[in-house]
């Protein structure tokens, strides 16, 4: 990307056209996440059901990391963010008008796909939009939108439930959400290219073998942006990359997955259990909002950690935090003061996830080859959708054979595999220096 002298009007270009619709999404998924489990509950679903359902929305993510790369590539970052955000809507309207659990699982399910769809987009737009010489401030500060995203997202559900009376009317703050970023994407300028909207820069149409010859040394071919190329070598042969790297796929790959599972598992074990003390709608929402703050302010002290004392220090107090968290509410299930104790646990679950935001994301880096990093992370991030995909599933799946206490016990065994794991294969990886 050719960078402009004025670096004060490359910023505001990209904080307008990069940030603002990354925030607006985020906002918009933070506000439906702890709702899903609760609407499906609304509509007649048993705990297990709605923990299926609310898993939907990350099977999708799973799903659509798929296809993604090669959307993204063949349509550009803004056109594939602005077609996501309008199948996101068309998912969530779905959503707000399902008569049944059937239904709505159809519309979570879509979400989940356009939502794979916009996170990819938005990962090379930023790539492409961004100098090197700020990407890494960049996209660290791109976590903490997501993170506020989720902060924000539950608070304006509660609102909206609260004045409607409806579970269900609280998809509509994602819908108007995902038509903002849409409207964003539209109007503003983007500072990689100079075009707006669903204009593209010129490109060759066929790309030459010489051009193919500078993929493979590493650089852009004519017509083609950097964040396309990136995302395309992302998903391009993703299982051979797996195969490529089983042995620290599988290894450390594990914990990865374990992490991303307990971190999902906590998303949709709350609002789970705050159906089960018999909280209202709105005040699930408050609580999960007001624990999204803790996690949104320790977004940067995390990256802190990790630099000063290595991952370890950040990936390990998450994850034993985590498992003693779920044994916490397993253990709280028959107790007089069920509520108060769901209002602790999901501080400290906060907390304990706020630790180690970033973490994924870092080791990913650690570990990709610096030549062709892109193969590598892909599978990676797919690793770890895989783990944060299956939890729900575990969840509602024991507590449809057991209880949903049982299922919290579950998860917190796995959080302490994964961090024995962790604990054995990070120092085996990585330098000393990263440990």
């Amino acid at each position: 990307m050719t960078s402009t002298t004025n670096d004060a009007f490359d910023l505001r270009g990209v904080l307008l056209s990069g940030f603002l619709p990354a925030a607006l999404f985020a906002i918009g998924e933070g506000a439906i996440i702890p709702i899903i489990p609760i609407a499906a509950d609304s509509l007649g679903a048993t705990l297990a059901v709605a923990g299926f359902v609310a898993s939907l929305i990350l099977v999708g993510e799973l799903i659509g990391d798929v296809p993604s790369g090669v959307v993204v590539a063949r349509i550009g970052e803004r056109n594939a963010m602005i077609g996501a955000a309008v199948v996101s809507v068309v998912g969530l309207l779905v959503c707000t008008v399902a008569p049944n659990p059937l239904v709505l699982a159809v519309g979570v399910f879509l979400v989940g796909l356009s939502t794979a769809v916009f996170a990819l987009a938005r990962h090379a737009y930023m790539t492409t939009a961004i100098p090197l010489r700020i990407r890494a401030r960049a996209l660290s500060s791109l976590g903490g939108v997501f993170r506020f995203g989720y902060f924000v997202g539950p608070f304006l559900a509660a609102g909206v439930i609260h004045l409607t009376g409806t579970t269900q009317s609280a998809f509509w703050v994602h819908v108007v959400c995902c038509l903002g970023a849409a409207v964003v994407l539209l109007v503003i300028r983007d500072p990689a290219t100079g075009v707006r909207g669903l204009q593209r820069p010129a490109r060759a149409s066929r790309p030459t073998a010489t051009d193919a010859a500078a993929t493979t040394a590493g650089t852009t071919r004519p017509g083609e942006l950097e964040g396309e190329q990136f995302v395309e070598e992302e998903s391009h042969g993703l299982f051979r990359t797996i195969r490529a790297h089983h042995r620290v796929l599988v290894r450390l790959g594990s914990g990865a997955a374990l992490i991303g599972a307990m971190r999902a598992g906590r998303q949709v074990i709350l609002p789970l259990w705050a159906v089960s003390v018999g909280l209202d709608d709105s005040t699930a929402a408050l609580v999960i909002g007001i624990a999204g703050a803790v996690d949104f302010a320790l977004f940067y002290t995390s990256g802190q950690i990790m630099d000063r004392w290595g991952r370890l220090a950040s990936a390990l107090p998450c994850m034993l935090g985590l498992s003693i968290c779920y044994f916490l509410l397993a253990w709280s299930d028959h107790l007089d003061a069920r509520v108060g104790w769901f209002v602790a646990v999901a501080m400290a679950m906060s907390l304990a996830n706020g630790v180690g935001s970033g973490i994924l994301m870092t080791l990913g880096a650690d570990l990709a080859p610096s030549d062709r990093p892109a193969p590598f992370l892909g599978a990676w991030r797919f690793t770890g959708d895989l783990g944060s995909a299956a939890a729900p599933l575990v969840i509602s799946g024991v507590t449809a054979l057991a209880t949903i206490a049982v299922a919290s016990g579950v998860m917190g065994v796995l959080g302490l595999v994964g961090a024995g794991i962790l604990l054995r294969y990070v120092p085996r990886y990585l330098p000393r220096t990263l440990r």
